[in-house]
């Protein structure tokens, strides 16, 4: 038994701290679903999350920054995702879970783009949608 250990705690010794960086996403509240629409004022194509911030008018007319964690590169390539896909100044809907402190922002579920596009998560087959409605995105 004690042989099994050491192999275990050799590897644990050496491992990247960064495997061991990964967050919780309990700040979001996954039972609500918000949404806004703003201009994209940065978007950052960077791992371990890529993030998106967007200028919003409030109520009084003011633009507040918005910002919204997505997921890896990787899965959001699967989600139709691109270093391009957004530019600052671009129109975008923002589909999201917020954040439990009420602070501006959330989790991105999903982002209707200026062209109509509908960006999301990947479906559970893996596959991007060929038309509205065939359980894609």
């Amino acid at each position: 038994m004690k042989a099994a250990v050491l192999p275990v705690m050799a590897l644990l010794m050496v491992a990247p701290p960064t495997a061991f960086a990964h967050h919780s996403f309990a700040m979001f509240n996954r039972d609500q679903t918000m949404s806004v629409t703003g201009m994209v004022k940065d978007y950052e194509w960077a791992n371990p999350h890529v993030w998106i911030h967007v200028m919003v008018t409030d109520e009084k007319g003011v633009p507040r920054e918005w910002g919204f964690e997505m997921q890896s590169i990787a899965q959001d390539s699967r989600a139709g995702w691109r270093p391009d896909s957004v530019r600052p100044g671009d129109k975008i809907t923002v589909e999201f879970h917020p954040l439990k402190d009420g602070t501006r922002g959330g989790q991105l579920a999903s982002a209707v783009l200026a062209n109509g596009t509908r960006l999301g998560p990947p479906p559970a087959d893996g596959f991007l949608s060929q038309k509205a409605g065939d359980g894609g995105i």
